[in-house]
């Protein structure tokens, strides 16, 4: 069942407000790109006015490229619509803390047009009309998201100075599950733990990875929902954390050219009762005929839906033999060289797909995990037999190399377009073209360094 216990109430928001402990209340959601966009209000003014009622935000924030510029293609928004507004609408269930900025809160907040109706391509809503779909057969997704970051010992402002070139990474050599190495960078590891436990946030565990700098920081499974919430307030908090620390993070998916960001999803269902669906105590594999079709439909539709996991150029990056980022589309027990992992035994029997990095939009990724997984119970489509080898040096059909070749599976994709609806696809689609076009257009300074004197 969903845990939408929200880790701060309404009625303690006001009684905090009245005490003078909180004064400032930001109402933000997930935009294309998975950052949190909103406001901050007073909070006396913001539970007179805002909690019931709502705000307004611009619905180019639904229509811009990274750099906040107002590109063309998105039939939602435009200069021919005018630009016109959509409400933040507050839920109550993910009002929390942020202690990291003194006497404040946080609420994330849905997004809707002037009549009321659901903006259909926000993605927190695209996930809403999954997990409803799910609900239909009595099912809740369970899921966990496991960010990587490199951390470095530079500011951000001046990692932008420098062009993010020579930056200092906190470790400098491969501190992967090292205690001594994870040591030294312990105290901001701590503040952001601690941080996002006051914050709501179920801390698991940090340790260190393989690149320069490179650490994790696991947060316990819970309803899909309230996973990718915690997902945005996180990565968020996580910078800001960092960022008054004098240190700068990146969630980016190749930084360089050592390991890259990952951020592996795992999923299960439960039953209304609380019962594992996934799980057969009676099967040879202990895998029962929902799971079986499950997977399939992620095997069958893992390319087409690759947008949803990769949806940035530097994204494909990732994607080498031997980076333990996966290349084949292949599923294992236990194989860390699939880009489909099943782990876990009885209740706790899930699937991790390890094709998103650290730059992904959880919501979207989840609604693709579900939209695929629900076509292969819907068809009851077979299970291949695992793969129990080297997947990378294997015959499996290969994860799109790059944007502009998961872009065309995407636009023709009929899961897609079944389970999203033409105006999702369509607005995800021109994300990907804008993305595309702004990188065909760039030099970059591999082209200089190899043309300048050389050609």
């Amino acid at each position: 069942m969903e845990n939408r216990t929200p880790p701060l109430s309404v009625a303690e928001l006001r009684q905090l407000t009245a005490a003078g402990d909180i004064d400032t209340v930001v109402l933000a959601f997930t935009d294309m790109q998975g950052r949190l966009q909103g406001k901050r209000f007073a909070a006396r003014f913001f539970l007179d006015e805002v909690l019931d009622h709502g705000a307004e935000g611009c619905d180019y924030l639904l229509a811009v490229d990274t750099d906040m510029n107002t590109v063309d293609g998105y039939a939602d928004s435009s200069w021919d619509t005018g630009y016109g507004d959509f409400a933040l609408l507050p839920d109550p269930a993910t009002l929390r803390r942020t202690p990291w900025h003194e006497g404040t809160v946080l609420l994330l907040a849905d997004l809707a047009r002037h009549d009321g109706t659901p903006v259909a391509v926000s993605p927190r809503q695209i996930l809403r009309r999954q997990l409803d779909r799910l609900a239909e057969r009595g099912w809740t997704a369970q899921v966990g998201t496991e960010l990587e970051f490199l951390l470095f010992d530079d500011t951000y402002e001046q990692a932008w100075h420098a062009g993010y070139r020579d930056l200092r990474p906190a470790n400098l050599y491969n501190v992967d599950y090292s205690i001594l190495g994870t040591s030294r960078v312990e105290p901001l590891l701590r503040s952001i733990r601690n941080g996002m436990a006051a914050a709501g946030l179920t801390v698991e565990s940090a340790k260190g990875e393989c690149n320069l700098g490179q650490h994790e920081i696991a947060f316990r499974y819970t309803d899909a929902l309230t996973t990718c919430d915690h997902h945005t307030v996180y990565k968020t908090g996580a910078k800001e954390i960092a960022a008054q620390a004098g240190r700068a993070l990146t969630f980016m998916a190749k930084y360089d050219e050592r390991e890259g960001n990952s951020c592996h999803i795992h999923l299960s269902l439960r039953a209304a009762d609380g019962s594992a669906v996934f799980a057969d105590p009676d099967a040879p594999d202990g895998m029962s005929p929902v799971m079986r079709h499950f997977l399939a439909g992620q095997l069958a539709h893992l390319r087409d839906l690759t947008l949803l996991f990769a949806p940035n150029i530097n994204s494909y990056k990732r994607y080498r033999p031997g980076s333990f980022a996966p290349t084949a589309v292949a599923w294992g027990r236990d194989n860390r060289t699939c880009a489909l992992r099943v782990v876990g035994h009885g209740p706790s029997l899930r699937f991790e797909n390890r094709v998103p990095g650290g730059d992904v939009n959880p919501y979207l990724a989840v609604a693709g995990l579900i939209a695929a997984g629900l076509d292969g119970v819907e068809r009851r489509l077979e299970l291949p037999d695992p793969c129990t080898g080297n997947a990378y040096a294997g015959d499996a059909p290969r994860v799109p190399a790059a944007l502009r070749e998961a872009a065309e599976l995407w636009r023709h994709s009929a899961v897609a377009r079944t389970a999203f609806g033409d105006d999702v696809v369509d607005h995800y689609l021109n994300m990907a073209r804008v993305e595309q076009d702004a990188y065909d257009t760039a030099v970059t300074d591999w082209e200089r360094r190899r043309s300048f004197e050389r050609l």
